[in-house]
This record gives structure tokens, C-alpha cells and sequence, in this order.
């Protein structure tokens, strides 16, 4: 039987990285870094960690909204979600994360781009 996508992701530890590492590259992208100009860094941390975790298996830790909620209004272009699938991309580079691993991250985020992307 094969390992769940949190399993072969390290778990809440091994995501909890990746995580830590997309938020800071995305304060570094200057694509979307503006968004997070008065953000709560650690909280904002905490919160796509615990998404993260939960997304891909693992235990149901996340409490804040959803997708569609928390980007609804934002105005969000295919532009920047494109550099934020990008920065996910270099952080499980980063983390030494298999490609097949790597696409099943990618599956899932496209999956989500309905509830984020304004149209």
C-alpha cells in the first residue's frame, strides 16, 4: 500500500517546512509579496501549514476559512497565481520533494485556482 501524500511529504513536520518556505518566498516574489504587506507572517505560517496538512491527508487541523472565502474580492490574476504555484514549486525543491510528489501538489492547487482566481 502506498504511503499517503502527507506521509511522503514528512509528515506535519517535513509540510510544516515546505510551508514556512512558500510563505517566505512569496514575501521575497515581487508578484505578489504586495499582498502580504500587512500580513501577520507567522500566523499567515501557521495557517498554510496547517492547510497544507490537512490537504494532503494528514490530521484536520485546519480552522480558517476556505479557499473561496478567504480570496473572495482579492481580485487575484492567473498571473499571481502562477507565481504562487511557483514559489510552492522551489520550496518542495528545497525539500528535496520527488517529482511525483511534486505533481500530485500541483494537481491539487489546480484544482483549487476556481475558488481563487477572479474571473
Amino acid at each position: 500500500m502506498e504511503l499517503s501524500l502527507y506521509e511522503r511529504l514528512g509528515g506535519s513536520e517535513g509540510i510544516t517546512k515546505i510551508a514556512c518556505d512558500t510563505v517566505d518566498l512569496h514575501l521575497k516574489n515581487p508578484t505578489i509579496s504586495p499582498r502580504f504587506f500587512k500580513s501577520d507572517v507567522a500566523a499567515l505560517k501557521i495557517a498554510a501549514a496547517t492547510f497544507f496538512i490537512m490537504g494532503t491527508g494528514g490530521p484536520s487541523v485546519y480552522e480558517g476559512k476556505d479557499m473561496l472565502s478567504t480570496h473572495k474580492g482579492m481580485n487575484i490574476s492567473d498571473v499571481e497565481f502562477n507565481a504562487v504555484l511557483d514559489d510552492i514549486l522551489q520550496a518542495l525543491e528545497m525539500n528535496n520533494v520527488g517529482q511525483k510528489e511534486k505533481e500530485e501538489v500541483l494537481f491539487v492547487l489546480y484544482g483549487m485556482k476556481k475558488d481563487i482566481v477572479a474571473v
